[in-house]
């Protein structure tokens, strides 16, 4: 996914990262037709059944909403993830001859979602899809009326969540690390691609941890809403989130554990 207009600094290296995701979603899985071979054409929707998503193999395709461009598929793209949405309706055409290779839709979700790490894999996708969206729009936006979500350069030392702040976003390193903070022990690691902040956005309390940046890191931050909307539109997507948060707070408990042993006095 390429945004129309001017990119972001951080586009590129996210929408780079975002490309080798779907040929690693379907590693493994086999198509369901030969190669699809399109000329140029004006509405896509009308050759694309609902019961299949495509790999562009090559060409692009623009995508417009209420005749509005708003970004380009090309290689690499999943396309037909939104099949059956209704609103807002999207628009896809293409300029150049496109090739497309078919999968089953219920092939690939099954297959997706029988592995932890595709599972994964795929929220990033989407996420990270979302957050280009959400930035496009807010580039569109009046200055006053624009939003501070999106995504954020921080330098080591940097306060990325203070404990005790009220929880309006969950946050995503795209690249550096950070680290977790309870009353002032290190309790953990905050690595590359990890979901961090979001237990308290599902708990409405208060945040438990400090996290801070031990190196440069670049941060994407989606809001409350936006990543609450996310997960009920797909529960396996929000399953795999828990299972993914309750390993990290048995480490911590591991963690706590132990620092509470160093301080016990024999």
């Amino acid at each position: 996914m390429y945004l129309l207009g001017e990119q972001p600094d951080y586009a590129d290296a996210l929408i780079n990262r975002l490309q080798s995701i779907p040929t690693q979603l379907l590693e493994g899985l086999s198509p369901s037709d030969p190669v699809l071979e399109l000329e140029p054409m004006e509405d896509l929707s009308r050759v694309l059944p609902d019961h299949q998503l495509f790999l562009l193999e090559s060409g692009v395709i623009q995508a417009s909403v209420e005749e509005r461009p708003l970004f380009y598929l090309h290689e690499g793209d999943l396309v037909g993830l939104r099949r059956g949405i209704e609103h807002p309706q999207w628009h896809l055409n293409c300029d150049t001859p496109l090739r497309l290779i078919p999968y089953l839709r219920a092939e690939v979700f099954r297959h997706v979602y029988a592995d932890e790490q595709r599972s994964e894999l795929f929220l990033q996708y989407l996420i990270g899809q979302t957050a280009l969206l959400s930035d496009a729009i807010a580039r569109l936006k009046p200055p006053q009326l624009r939003s501070n979500n999106g995504f954020k350069r921080v330098e080591t030392g940097e306060l990325l969540i203070a404990q005790g702040d009220e929880a309006d976003h969950v946050f995503v390193i795209l690249e550096g690390h950070a680290q977790a903070f309870v009353d002032g022990h290190k309790v953990g690691d905050v690595p590359k691609d990890e979901i961090f902040g979001a237990m308290a956005i599902f708990t409405g309390e208060k945040r438990s941890a400090s996290v801070i940046a031990s190196e440069p890191s670049t941060v994407m931050l989606i809001p409350k809403e936006q990543f609450l909307s996310l997960t009920q539109s797909n529960p396996r997507i929000a399953h795999s989130l828990i299972e993914s948060m309750a390993r990290r707070i048995d480490l911590l408990n591991k963690e706590v554990t132990r620092l509470m042993t160093l301080n016990t006095p024999e």
